[in-house]
């Protein structure tokens, strides 16, 4: 990139990040999202995660800064040397799975995930379900609050919550996790090739009904859902030196 960076600041409804918005357009020249390099996130996980999908057909790099709580895919917040951060930072490409779901009314729900796709029981009885992986029936049934399929930028999210593997940037896997399963006793999982197009079917949807949840996008009374890798699409990132997401992802694993 050169010196003359253009920006796009947007930011989450919440006073810390408007606040900051305000101070970074005092100090840089606010430039339409058509017109920028890079575009400037300021919020939380939930408000990068909603950029990460409403400009991802741009092809625009993303550059978060954390004004929420967590801020695991965002960098720190400072307004000085903005340019300079961004032209030494590292560029990581998510690339997100697709959600088709089949409800009980026969209607067909598409949905992208860049964390995961997840399965939960809605009613006080636990979920059937059935898993096919590429065409092959791997557990006919499947007793449990639920399961989700994670990406490696997912797997330290709920994934890691329900005791799922953290997946590394830059493997070809994703992770089939499941949550409260009773039957089989315990059953944690597998790991998948990031190729797998991974069918979870609900076995008895009008006395067991489940929702399916990709990232933010919900969907209920579901009869079955497909997760497979959403070809040709893939948002780029923004990272500074030292605090990629890769580094963060290695981190989860040595912490207690």
């Amino acid at each position: 990139m050169t010196q003359d960076i253009r920006f796009a600041f947007v930011s989450s409804g919440s006073t810390a990040a408007k606040s900051a918005r305000e101070e970074l357009t005092a100090a840089h020249e606010n430039s339409s999202i058509e017109d920028c390099d890079v575009i400037v996130a300021l919020g939380g996980d939930g408000f990068i995660l909603r950029c990460l999908h409403q400009y991802l057909d741009l092809g625009k790099p993303i550059y978060g800064m954390n004004r929420g709580t967590v801020g695991f895919l965002l960098n720190e917040y400072r307004v000085e040397g903005l340019s300079q951060r961004i032209q030494a930072a590292h560029e990581e490409q998510l690339h997100p799975l697709q959600m088709n779901v089949e409800r009980v009314s026969g209607e067909r729900v598409q949905a992208l995930a860049f964390n995961e796709v997840s399965i939960l029981r809605c009613s006080s009885q636990s979920a059937n379900l059935k898993i096919t992986i590429d065409g092959q029936e791997r557990l006919d049934k499947l007793i449990c609050d639920g399961a989700l399929v994670a990406t490696s930028a997912g797997s330290t999210a709920y994934n890691l919550s329900a005791h799922g593997p953290v997946i590394p940037l830059g493997v070809d896997l994703m992770a089939l996790t499941a949550i409260s399963a009773f039957r089989p006793r315990r059953w944690r999982g597998a790991l998948l090739p990031r190729t797998a197009e991974v069918r979870i079917d609900n076995l008895d949807p009008a006395k067991r009904p489940i929702l399916a949840s990709a990232d933010h996008t919900e969907v209920d009374d579901v009869v079955s859902i497909v997760v497979s890798p959403c070809k040709g699409k893939a948002v780029r990132m923004l990272f500074d030196p030292g605090h990629s997401l890769n580094e963060r992802i290695l981190k989860e694993q040595f912490s207690f």
